[in-house]
């Protein structure tokens, strides 16, 4: 099965998505983390085409998505929000599931309390709370911020393999793929990860964006977070308050994986799967 590609502009930018499963009734928006691109949904997405519409952007300044012009205000969890409901109301989508890696769990998680409340009947999480580990983000500044440049495709293959080992198990074709689907040329000809480097300026700018317990205790939704089993994002006791407060998540570890599991094997399928279709 393979995607179609489309483009819309939304909040006055354009915004590239991928959707799978066309056709089907019941919608999946399934939204990327920080530093990547909606073909990291990929896998995900062609095993949920089976019977759901899987929706997958790229935000804005990653990927095929337009680069902000206005990144200290636009770079943001409010802007994706906003670019949420916009892409919603086009393709007129009135009720959907959300699958949200990382960043794209915490949109999900604003938008199920705020713009999308009663439109989002499901969320699941991957790897993301209403709380984030200070080290982990610093971590994933220090390489997200500054990326770098190679030569060749191989180089910058390497260097995902190493950034990316927390994602847990890959093939090497998943590796090529995701080399091949968030890679951009420069006017040196060099390849660098396709992002703009300005988007972390979120942190800079919008420093409490991924504190988010209020909207947390005001869900009212059923919730899946999946966890890393060895992640230094989401940290355990975090996870234990998300079974505890607000919506009371199923909170389910992912063996040998840190931040943040690929969602590319059989058992993270079913996992996701049986929630939704619940």
């Amino acid at each position: 099965m393979k995607p179609s590609s489309h483009y819309r502009v939304c909040e006055g930018r354009e915004i590239h998505y991928t959707e799978w499963g066309a056709g089907q009734r019941e919608i999946v928006v399934a939204w990327h983390g920080l530093a990547r691109t909606g073909r990291d949904m990929d896998h995900v997405a062609a095993h949920l085409a089976q019977r759901f519409r899987v929706i997958c952007p790229d935000t804005l300044g990653r990927g095929l998505s337009q680069w902000s012009p206005q990144p200290a205000d636009e770079y943001c969890l409010a802007f994706y929000e906003r670019i949420a409901v916009s892409l919603l109301d086009q393709l007129g989508v009135h009720e959907c599931l959300w699958l949200g890696t990382s960043m794209g769990g915490a949109i999900g998680l604003r938008a199920a309390a705020g713009a999308l409340r009663g439109r989002i009947r499901k969320l699941v999480l991957n790897d993301i709370g209403p709380e984030l580990a200070a080290e982990a983000v610093e971590r994933i500044r220090s390489y997200a911020g500054s990326p770098p440049a190679f030569a060749t495709m191989q180089e910058l293959e390497q260097y995902f393999r190493r950034v990316y080992a927390p994602y847990g198990w890959l093939d090497d074709a998943m590796w090529r793929l995701l080399t091949e689907t968030s890679m951009r040329r420069l006017p040196d000809g060099r390849v660098t990860p396709h992002y703009d480097p300005a988007m972390v300026q979120q942190f800079i700018h919008h420093p409490q964006d991924y504190t988010q317990w209020a909207a947390w205790d005001a869900l009212a939704i059923p919730v899946l977070c999946l966890r890393g089993e060895n992640s230094d994002l989401l940290r355990p006791e975090v996870a234990e308050a998300m079974r505890t407060r607000g919506p009371r998540a199923v909170v389910a570890t992912i063996p040998g994986c840190g931040h943040a599991p690929a969602l590319n094997t059989p058992e993270q399928y079913a996992l996701i799967e049986r929630f939704l279709a619940a």
